[in-house]
């Protein structure tokens, strides 16, 4: 059974696995409450979930430690249980679908681990798994639903607790709820006053209704690009924690993950991914009740695709109102597009993209549209513009 001495066990076992992540003051993300950032991010492997793996290995016997370890993954817990195991001397087979990036696949290798690639999807390596595991008698390290699993990552409560002891409130990622799981136990045993709230992406909101409904639901897919947190189904032992010790359980759509994303990149120089953003979205959009608290934000891992990031960045510029496209609907004759870019450039705006296009629709026949890509302050910005457009005649569509 979960226990705080287990989680102390853990944290003095993970003494020299794991990297310090101490907090991060982070004043520019709200100005209603005092806000830090546990990076995780930062750690090794770049994911907390190293944390969880190396106690869970650490606590094999002998016997099972000759045997060697087996994982189902396509992301960090893959690496975090490569890693661990390697440090340990401890064979590992991480089975990953053969549609898994390039990238995740050789740094699951890098780590010490021999990949083995499963045609299909995410349930048919996992199918594989346990086929190995039953074969060759491998140790099943669950990426969640496993009590060392979660004592594993409950070290992330005590560390905050012990940096910041006048914390009010710990927000956390959650997928299958391994790490809040963990988190809310130690904060809860230890300073059951402090708030402990979970965020999961909108389109994966697998504890958030299976707290509602009292019972563990599986939903029939789930859509986010936070894959570190698309789970289905919670696990048994994390939906009890969650019932018991987690506060509130909130969403947060893709808008808001990548504005949080860009937030972190522009204000703190760090990277999240999706996953590992959600706790900053929530506190962004002003999800919770944190006005006037201290806060820590557990910003869970930082192993973003970088082709993803690219998209992420372009849509938070455009959520933030950082960048805007307008339509205007124009005469066809010289002298339009410069008198246009004029007025922008006087506004303070940036044009970084023009596009005229011929249009059947419009009643003129010498008329045409252009389409203008800008660089923006925010929606004051963007709305000063606009009206100084209109005012010099020009029909925005």
């Amino acid at each position: 059974m979960l226990s705080l001495d287990k989680i102390y066990q853990a944290a003095f076992t993970l003494k020299n696995v794991i990297r310090p992540t101490n907090l991060i003051s982070a004043p520019g993300l709200s100005n209603n409450c005092e806000v830090y950032l546990k990076p995780e991010n930062l750690q090794i492997t770049g994911s907390f979930k190293v944390r969880g793996s190396a106690f869970k290995i650490s606590q094999l016997s002998d016997e099972e430690k000759a045997k060697g370890v087996i994982a189902c993954s396509a992301g960090n817990h893959a690496q975090g249980v490569a890693l661990a195991a390697t440090k340990q001397g401890i064979k590992s087979i991480i089975c990953l679908p053969n549609t898994a990036p390039i990238s995740k696949v050789e740094a699951t290798k890098n780590y010490g681990a021999e990949v083995c690639l499963v045609k299909g999807v995410y349930d048919d390596a996992y199918k594989k798994a346990l086929e190995l595991k039953e074969e060759h008698g491998y140790s099943f390290v669950h990426p969640f639903d496993d009590e060392d699993v979660i004592a594993g990552q409950g070290t992330i409560g005590l560390e905050i607790l012990e940096e910041l002891d006048s914390v009010d409130a710990v927000v956390v990622p959650i997928g299958g709820g391994g790490l809040i799981s963990g988190v809310a136990f130690a904060v809860k045993a230890l300073r059951p006053n402090v708030k402990v709230y979970g965020v999961q992406a909108e389109g994966a909101p697998s504890m958030l209704n299976s707290i509602n409904n009292n019972e563990i639901q599986t939903l029939p897919s789930v859509s986010t690009f936070a894959d570190g947190i698309a789970v289905k189904s919670p696990g048994e032992n994390t939906f009890h924690y969650c019932s018991q010790y987690v506060d509130e359980i909130v969403t947060v759509n893709e808008d808001e993950i990548s504005t949080a994303i860009l937030t972190m990149m522009e204000q703190q120089k760090t990277i999240a991914e999706g996953a590992g953003a959600v706790s900053v979205a929530a506190v962004l959009a002003n999800k919770l009740p944190l006005d006037g608290k201290k806060v820590v934000c557990i910003v869970s891992g930082g192993n973003i695709d970088v082709t993803i990031l690219s998209r992420v960045i372009e849509r938070g510029l455009l959520n933030s109102g950082r960048t805007s496209q307008l339509c205007i609907e124009l005469t066809d004759r010289p002298g339009q597009l410069h008198e246009v870019s004029g007025i922008i450039a006087e506004c303070g705006g940036n044009v970084i993209a023009v596009y005229h296009e011929r249009a059947s629709e419009i009643k003129e026949i010498n008329g045409c549209y252009l389409r203008i890509s800008i660089e923006t302050r925010n929606f004051e910005h963007i709305e000063q513009i606009k009206q100084a457009l209109i005012k010099n005649g020009f029909k925005l569509v």
